[in-house]
């Protein structure tokens, strides 16, 4: 008889069938390209993503738009920009052929907000692309220290970030408070390790080497099967303290007698005698205190607020090598007024009177024959009938029959003249400055001579006979 002996099976392998198709040279980790016609129906339900986007990014949304329309409706989705509400959203159709594509399309339009341009925004609908979008805002709470470790992400003129995007074939967009990334899904975890580090206070740099000595490491079928941590960097955290400045401590002299006792709050209500009042009236009294605080800072914010309002003091002003000074004072508008129209006179030609009136100067008086005058001669022919008149040889009266006739005449005009002008005076009174030094008599006075020579021009009798007639 021949025995045979029964091999043991192992637990976990005994409800295991043989698989001739499953062969080692089958690499499980590869993803297999999804193709037209591998889904067999359309889609049940509708699904759909709605991103918002900033304002900033809306003229560049709406050129792009077009071609973002175009790369979905391959995949048979849907997408929408609305600019009114800000945001983008994509649909699925009955034409979509690929269940997961409408997840693909969602972060596409997560980076397009982020400010990724289109170009690199549409490789995430690859298979073997992923996305993320890191949020770095929360890891610090000083704002300086936040803005120095994002700049420190970035690097002098970009050379850090693209050293990163080298070694790990990502796409890498810092902007705000996020980062956003994207590339294969090996290099996305590496990035995300890098930005956490670097926001965490450890320097880019280091991590930059030890991605440098892998690649490097790589190379080499030999070490593919041993450990690499004796290759790698070694970075050992320096602690280093900044010294601050010590505080000079005051030292008070030295008394034996203690400090007097503090009151308590007893004490205090006793002195104030709130110790004794209700609670009704402790409360009314804490209102009380509160909205008279309230006024005061209301006061003081209005102040605050119409200090804005109020117009700086001007300094000297140069115009033409004279300076200009502003005073605070008001200027006097009436006495500009009587300046200007006291220029308009002297030019007219109108003579300055005292504002006391015709009364008081002495060249307006009524009797020209006081004031004395030069004759002045005339030929008068010899005629018959001049030798018929009666000559007056008087040695007192130191003129001829004929003069007193000329005189009357004279004393007539005079008369209508000093009237005019009189009425003219009494118009312009207000005009003359009362405060201003008066000039001299004799640039104030007008004598009867000039009165009388006035009234003896042609244009001047022409007038007259008009007036008289």
């Amino acid at each position: 008889m021949t025995t045979t002996e029964e091999v043991p099976v192992n637990k976990n392998k005994k409800y295991r069938k043989p698989k001739p198709w499953d062969t080692d040279d089958i690499d499980h980790w590869k993803m297999e390209e999804f193709k037209v016609g591998d889904m067999s129906s359309h889609l049940l339900e509708e699904s759909s993503f709605a991103t918002l986007f900033p304002k900033y990014r809306e003229k560049y949304l709406q050129q792009v738009w077009p071609n973002v329309v175009s790369c979905l409706k391959e995949f048979g989705v849907h997408a929408l920009l609305d600019l009114i509400e800000g945001s983008m959203t994509v649909k699925t159709t009955r034409k979509t052929w690929d269940p997961y594509v409408i997840v693909k399309a969602r972060d596409m339009i997560k980076l397009l907000a982020r400010s990724v341009p289109f170009e690199q925004a549409k490789r995430v609908l690859q298979d073997e692309m992923t996305s993320d979008v890191i949020k770095i805002g929360n890891v610090t709470s000083n704002k300086e220290r936040f803005v120095k470790r994002r700049q420190r992400l970035v690097g002098p003129n970009g050379n850090t970030l693209k050293a990163l995007e080298l070694l790990t074939e990502c796409y890498i967009k810092v902007q705000g408070s996020t980062v956003a990334a994207l590339g294969p899904y090996k290099g996305i975890k590496q990035v995300r390790n890098i930005v956490m580090d670097t926001m965490n206070n450890i320097h880019p740099i280091y991590n930059i080497k030890i991605l440098m000595t892998k690649r490097e490491l790589m190379k080499d079928p030999a070490l593919k099967e041993e450990s690499w941590d004796r290759f790698l960097p070694q970075f050992k955290k320096k602690n280093v303290q900044t010294k601050k400045p010590k505080k000079q401590v005051v030292k008070k002299k030295y008394t034996p007698f203690p400090p007097p006792q503090q009151p308590s709050k007893v004490d205090l209500q006793l002195e104030s005698g709130e110790y004794f009042m209700k609670e009704i009236e402790k409360k009314q009294k804490k209102n009380d205190e509160k909205e008279q605080a309230t006024q005061e800072k209301t006061a003081q914010k209005r102040k605050e607020k119409e200090a804005a309002f109020v117009a700086p003091k001007e300094e000297n002003l140069q115009l033409n090598d004279k300076v200009v000074e502003t005073n605070d004072a008001s200027v006097d508008i009436e006495a500009l007024k009587k300046k200007l129209k006291s220029k308009n006179l002297k030019s007219a030609g109108i003579p300055k009177i005292a504002s006391n009136g015709i009364e008081d100067s002495p060249a307006v008086s009524t009797e020209s024959s006081e004031v004395p005058k030069k004759k002045k001669k005339k030929k008068t022919k010899l005629n018959s009938d001049s030798e018929a008149l009666p000559q007056n040889n008087n040695p007192e009266d130191g003129s001829d029959n004929i003069a007193p006739k000329k005189k009357k005449k004279k004393k007539v005009l005079t008369d209508v003249v000093l009237e005019s002008t009189s009425d003219q005076l009494i118009e312009e009174e207000s005009v003359v400055n009362s405060g201003k030094k008066r000039k001299k008599s004799k640039d104030k006075i007008v004598t009867s001579e000039n009165v009388e020579n006035d009234a003896t021009s042609p244009k001047k009798k022409k007038k007259l006979k008009k007036e008289k007639s």
